[in-house]
């Protein structure tokens, strides 16, 4: 380090190239790499680390100041050409003193100054075996020119740093990304809203912490910037919302404005605009913002049930919703019979309806639906997002099975694989098969086959002797021309047999 004396670090009788193996055995020189460029990680977070033990020796940075983009260590007087930017520079004032000069406060001050210069985080520095203490010139140096400034205590090997910065980074990153989720599903679940629009704005701007607003309608959510601390802020939206509530304007676009962070999402080819204004931005903001985006472009539709509202309730269907949708549960439902989809949307507390889906209305809902007057309407159980394509097949059964018994609404049941056939189909079917059999042979052949074929078994449970059950189970398989010991023919007679039980119906 230029103009850094070498003061008490070195035992007696020590060189101080016999001193640098010991500074290797700190770790030194082993850095971790920072991913991404992002807002960075705050030192004070790195700072609260207490196995580190580091100490900061100037005032503490802004809570909004640039944060530690990654680590570097180096003894070179001017390591500037080897930074980046956003780095925590670790040095132990080992370094030839190429710059030194008979003033060491004009030396500390020079390095201070390249390093600012050059975009530094922070400078940690590591006592012993080279200083005992942080030189005091140093510690003004970097309180003149706000370079925060952290001892290293001795028992804190470099690498240690390195690896805590690493460590945190990836732990923010990962907080950010389940947040960034959590919010993409909130906005699809307030899109679902009677209100949609202004359920998406007020959860945006909850999302973010701070104003949102939508021209050309003027509808607004959150606190705005507060016109004494920040006049020119809401002037400086409106200015990107003018740029991109154009044909020809860009998608997109930023500012900062009385350190507010300002941004503008067009909608709708140039006819909309969304506008944010967060007192702080994060790397997720941009994300969040761009799916209320979405969500407004289908919403502000001209139609309440237009091909984009459409296309995103058949995509949530048919598709895979898990990364859009709540946790729900959510109703699949199926209806025939009114002439106003719009309304019956409305109705069930939802917009994500498919009035086009042949040959029933589709909508998708979180409420459990109740009867509407006009519609027959087929429910399915709640389901799961990633079970919605399983949802949307029971509710088109549920809707035949309430076609069928003329009631207003039906829900899906669980009947195995016998609720797969509509009712009056299966009974069709299940007496064309079993018409070859008197009433008496079919309870036999039931009985039967509930007890697995046993002679003994099923004699006493009809009440007559096994070889009177032998003589009509083989009279049935004549009769039928089956195989009654083929497990496929036992399933179709079984399933044939509940159809036309009416004790034990299919359904």
């Amino acid at each position: 380090m230029s103009g850094v004396p070498r003061s008490g670090g070195v035992e007696r009788g020590q060189s101080e190239n016999q001193a640098l193996p010991a500074l290797e055995a700190r770790g030194y020189g082993a850095g971790a790499p920072a991913e991404g460029r992002g807002s960075g990680l705050p030192l004070a977070t790195l700072l609260a680390d207490r196995d580190l033990g580091l100490r900061p020796l100037t005032p503490p940075t802004a809570p909004d100041a640039p944060g530690v983009l990654g680590v570097h260590a180096s003894e070179m007087p001017d390591p500037t050409p080897y930074l980046l930017g956003g780095e925590l520079l670790l040095t132990a004032g080992a370094g030839a003193d190429t710059d030194a000069t008979e003033d060491p406060e004009a030396g500390y001050d020079a390095y201070v100054t390249r390093l600012v210069a050059a975009g530094t985080a922070a400078l940690g520095f590591g006592l012993a075996p080279v200083h005992e203490e942080v030189p005091p010139g140093l510690t003004e140096a970097c309180a003149r020119h706000g370079l925060p400034l952290v001892e290293v205590p001795p028992h804190t090997p470099f690498t240690a740093v390195a690896r805590a910065v690493w460590r945190l980074m990836a732990r923010a990153r990962t907080r950010e990304l389940r947040r960034v989720t959590e919010a993409q599903q909130a906005l699809a679940a307030a899109a679902a809203r009677p209100t949609p629009v202004p359920a998406v704005l007020a959860r945006l701007a909850a999302s973010l912490g701070g104003y949102v607003t939508l021209r050309p309608d003027g509808r607004t959510a959150g606190s705005p910037p507060p016109t004494t601390a920040a006049p020119h802020a809401l002037p400086a939206l409106e200015a990107l919302l003018a740029r991109v509530g154009r044909p020809d304007g860009p998608a997109t676009a930023t500012d900062q404005s009385d350190g507010w962070h300002l941004a503008a999402h067009g909608l709708g080819g140039g006819r909309a605009a969304l506008g944010t204004a967060t007192p702080t931005r994060t790397p997720g903001d941009h994300t969040v913002a761009s799916v209320a985006a979405v969500l407004l472009t289908l919403l502000t539709a001209d139609r309440t049930a237009g091909p984009e509202t459409a296309a995103l309730t058949r995509l949530l269907l048919d598709g895979d919703p898990s990364a859009a949708l709540g946790p729900g549960p959510w109703y699949a439902v199926h209806a025939r019979g009114g002439a106003d989809p719009a309304g019956l949307a409305a109705a069930l507390d939802t917009v994500l309806m498919d009035p086009d889906g042949a040959p029933a209305v589709r909508l998708l809902t979180d409420r459990d639906p109740l009867p509407q007057p006009g519609w027959r309407l087929g429910v399915s159980t709640p389901a799961a997002p990633d079970a919605l394509a399983a949802a949307d097949a029971e509710a088109a059964r549920a809707l035949e099975r309430a076609e069928a018994a003329r009631a207003p609404l039906a829900r899906h049941a669980d009947t195995g694989f016998a609720g797969l056939i509509g009712a009056e189909e299966g009974r069709i079917r299940a007496e064309a098969l079993l018409a070859p059999l008197s009433p008496e042979r079919r309870t036999t052949l039931r009985a039967w086959l509930a007890h697995h074929g046993s002679w003994d078994r099923t004699a006493a449970a009809l009440g007559v002797h096994r070889n009177t059950v032998r003589q009509r189970v083989t009279r049935c398989a004549a009769l039928l021309a089956r195989d009654l010991d083929d497990p496929d023919t036992r399933t179709d007679l079984w399933l044939a047999l509940r159809f036309t039980d009416p004790a034990q119906p299919p359904s």
